[in-house]
């Protein structure tokens, strides 16, 4: 939790949201992340300077609970002076004892969304789905949370003036909003109607611009004119016979072209929607399918 320090701004953890956005449609599929077509509602997290704590904090924690389908979850909720936001005891359950930052007491509107990352810990206990080391669990726990409809909440935490500053969670402010962007773009929901923070409506627009940009890359049809001549060149290169070497990597171009012994030459590229790499050959215009999301892909290969 950043109280009164410097925000960390920009994409740094983008290839691990990524991958994260990967590992739950492989772990979830398609069908049960449909049934998180609907965010938690502002309403039902609402949290007033005259509510008991106490019992307005456990109020929240079972919406989150109902929210993640965890019926036979027990949440208890205290409060204690500490350095994080919160913390939960990950038991065989099902009662778990969730601690949040004295801090709440007084900024109860946000405990909605401390509680957002921290009953998400207890869904991907329950999967048994992790990232190997603390940032990058954390860091799918985030993504998590923002893509299965409770992660709005923690971006609307995210605070910054000249004089203070708070943000909740391991991911920047721009990193939640292209994870909601993502999750926009998939179930057509506008989160920004529920923003209370100013800076969280700047963070999400970048968010929505990098997951646009995410479908105008080649060789989807959808990308630009620079793109689509780099593409060719690249292709170009990758069928000439002399060759002497294989087409260069670099991190802004997303596809690469692999031969084939048997076949043409193909090309992969991410899913622009779950990331999981498609490959189809290379021979003009192409409809591809994903078979993880079930994303129809308009390629021009």
């Amino acid at each position: 939790m950043a109280n009164g320090g410097p925000v960390e701004h920009g994409f740094p953890h983008l290839e691990t949201v990524r991958e994260a956005v990967t590992a739950l449609y492989r772990r979830l599929s398609y069908d049960t992340i449909r049934t998180f077509a609907t965010s938690v509602a502002p309403a039902d997290v609402a949290f007033s300077d005259v509510d008991d704590l106490h019992l307005g904090a456990q109020r929240v924690a079972r919406e989150m609970v109902r929210h993640y389908r965890l019926p036979d979850a027990r949440l208890v909720v205290c409060f204690r002076e500490m350095t994080h936001a919160a913390n939960i005891e990950l038991t065989a359950g099902p009662e778990y004892f969730v601690e949040l930052n004295d801090r709440f007491r007084t900024h109860r509107r946000d405990i909605g969304a401390a509680l957002a990352h921290e009953v998400m810990h207890v869904y991907l206990h329950r999967l048994d789905l992790s990232f190997p080391g603390t940032r990058d669990n954390e860091i799918l726990t985030d993504t998590a949370a923002t893509y299965l409809g409770a992660g709005w909440l923690l971006l609307d935490a995210f605070r910054e003036d000249g004089a203070s500053s708070q943000k909740l969670g391991y991911l920047t402010p721009e990193e939640f909003g292209y994870v909601l962007a993502k999750r926009s773009l998939l179930f057509g929901e506008d989160p920004a109607v529920w923003f209370t923070s100013p800076q969280a409506y700047e963070a999400y627009g970048k968010g929505m611009a990098l997951a646009r940009r995410d479908e105008q890359q080649p060789p989807l049809t959808a990308a630009g004119w620079a793109g689509r001549r780099r593409y060719a060149r690249d292709r170009r290169h990758a069928q000439d016979p002399h060759a002497t070497a294989p087409v260069p990597a670099r991190a802004d171009v997303p596809y690469a072209f692999t031969p084939d012994n048997h076949g043409p030459l193909r090309v992969s590229f991410p899913c622009p929607t779950c990331h999981q790499r498609i490959r189809v050959p290379v021979r003009g215009r192409v409809r591809a399918r994903c078979g993880l999301c079930r994303t129809v892909l308009e390629c021009d290969t």
